[in-house]
């Protein structure tokens, strides 16, 4: 299972809407056929082991990371083409959270004979696909907030210069982050303080959606992220039809308004749009402002923390969260199941939110 699940991050960036799947075949002790899914609409995991395999899968184990699906879809089910094949066993790592299986792959091959075995390295599988995971069963997003502080946990100077906090190592991982999500989010001042690319600058990987937070539509015509021939660009603003939107229209961006309380662009109504839409994850690479405002709002769903061993000083220098923030230590937001891991000369903080809510 270990194996399935390392084929698995193989089809990372690539699989959306789908789950990344791998999957490794047994005969004899000996490992006979093996795949992964590699892009969403082609053959899935299950169906490249089994051609790898061919006649020796009969009779023999699957390891799979993710419930094998049981309904069409762009690619015909994985139970039929298991139980043609005569295999005798399927290990399961986590069943499949869609609504289109949930339990109905795993209940198709025990009818057909076929012994099953489920939670074998479960929670490793769970986290592997905890972006589709969220996607399908709480209809929207999954959000991840990135960014990198110094020891002192300043973004920038109070002069407003933060490149480069990080060192190449650190920042070539944060370009990996972005292929790993559907899109990236800014907002209007990490835009116009460091006119930033937003692409991965990393061949053989994708660039993502740019995801623009705009009130007032202060964005520059001449703005590196407006450069449609990277990739597409969606500006979201509170703003109607304006001769800035069709300006930004004509060079091939999409201006959404979605204009909330305040003059601000609605949180919330992005994050229903984006899942409208089909973006299952979105990494949010702002500054203080908007990562206060989804945190504020209990919308964050994991951190990625890069900490360089400097130091800043001054109170003018922008920290790392904005927003009003919690008024009392009892309310402090802790980040559960962290992990720490050192990147070059800087450290890298994983952990997932915990906020005083259901979902």
């Amino acid at each position: 299972m270990e194996r399935a699940l390392g084929l698995a991050r193989k089809g990372e960036g690539w699989t959306a809407p789908n789950p990344m799947v791998g999957a490794v075949i047994v005969k004899d002790g000996q490992i006979v056929g093996e795949g992964f899914h590699q892009k969403a609409g082609t053959p899935h995991a299950e169906v490249h082991a089994l051609a790898m395999a061919r006649d020796q899968a009969k009779g023999a184990a699957v390891y799979v990371t993710l419930e094998p699906c049981c309904h069409y879809g762009r690619t015909p089910p994985c139970t039929e083409a298991l139980i043609r094949a005569g295999v005798a066993k399927v290990v399961v790592a986590m069943e499949d959270p869609n609504p289109k299986v949930a339990g109905g792959g795993i209940r198709q091959l025990r009818e057909a004979g076929i012994e099953v075995v489920t939670g074998v390295l479960e929670r490793e599988a769970q986290v592997l696909n905890e972006v589709f995971v969220k996607h399908v069963t709480l209809h929207r997003p999954f959000l991840a907030l990135k960014s990198a502080v110094t020891l002192d946990g300043k973004t920038a100077s109070r002069t407003g210069s933060s490149q480069w906090i990080t060192g190449k190592e650190a920042r070539e991982l944060a370009h990996k982050l972005r292929h790993r999500y559907d899109a990236i989010l800014v907002g209007i001042g990490t835009v116009l303080a460091d006119n930033p690319q937003l692409t991965t600058r990393i061949p053989g990987l994708k660039n993502p959606l740019r995801v623009v937070i705009d009130s007032s539509l202060r964005v520059p015509l001449d703005a590196r992220v407006l450069d449609t021939k990277t990739g597409p660009t969606w500006v979201f603003t509170a703003q109607g039809n304006s001769p800035q939107a069709e300006s930004l229209r004509e060079k091939g961006v999409d201006v959404i308004p979605c204009p909330g309380p305040g003059g601000k662009v609605d949180l919330d109504a992005v994050i229903q749009i984006l899942y409208e839409k089909g973006i299952t994850g979105v990494l949010i690479e702002g500054g203080a402002e908007i990562t206060g405002a989804f945190f504020d709002r209990q919308l964050a769903d994991k951190f990625y923390i890069f900490v360089a061993p400097k130091l800043i000083g001054s109170h003018l220098a922008p920290g790392l969260i904005g927003g009003c923030g919690i008024s009392g230590m009892k309310d402090a937001v802790f980040l559960e199941d962290l992990s720490l891991e050192k990147v070059g000369q800087d450290f890298l903080f994983v952990g997932y939110p915990k906020f005083n809510r259901i979902t």
